[in-house]
């Protein structure tokens, strides 16, 4: 499978992706999500989270200043790390990334301030402006693990 290109027309549309990938993701999952400010990082995180957790309602902060947000006592545990304030990959270190690759699904916002590093398990997720202002353009570009998880998807 090659990177899929999908077009959402709003805000549900994108909230119906990240609830569909949250249906299929597992332990050891790494989820890159780019995109610059107001593309919908945060929102996506949001609705694959609140969907794993079954709680509609659930308070899913962003982390923007705390750089993780840990979300254990749902059907599969997410560490949600926003990485816009990282000042360098080193800091990578001091918020336990090591822990949750091991043992949840890792929601990444601004992974490019990751520097080389390699996942295995990951899909990159990259929003960036549709056709109207509640539209997105969304570029699902995923690992071979992933791969064959989409396969099945009807995105």
């Amino acid at each position: 499978m090659d990177n899929l290109t999908l077009e959402l027309t709003n805000e549900k549309a994108t909230e119906h992706l990240a609830k569909t990938l949250a249906a299929c993701s597992q332990i050891g999952d790494v989820i890159f999500l780019k995109g610059t400010l107001g593309m919908g990082k945060s929102s996506f995180a949001r609705a694959f989270i609140r969907s794993l957790s079954r709680n509609k309602n659930l308070d899913v902060p962003s982390p923007t200043f705390t750089l993780v947000q840990t979300y254990l006592d749902i059907k599969i545990p997410v560490w949600h790390f926003d990485l816009y304030r990282l000042n360098s990959p080193h800091e990578i270190e001091e918020i336990g990334m090591d822990e949750a690759l091991s043992s949840a699904i890792s929601l990444i916002e601004w992974p490019e301030r990751l520097g080389p590093l390699s996942f295995s398990n990951r899909l990159i997720i990259t929003l960036e402006p549709g056709k109207t202002s509640e539209a997105r353009r969304v570029h699902l570009c995923p690992d071979s693990a992933w791969e064959e998880r989409l396969k099945g998807l009807n995105l």
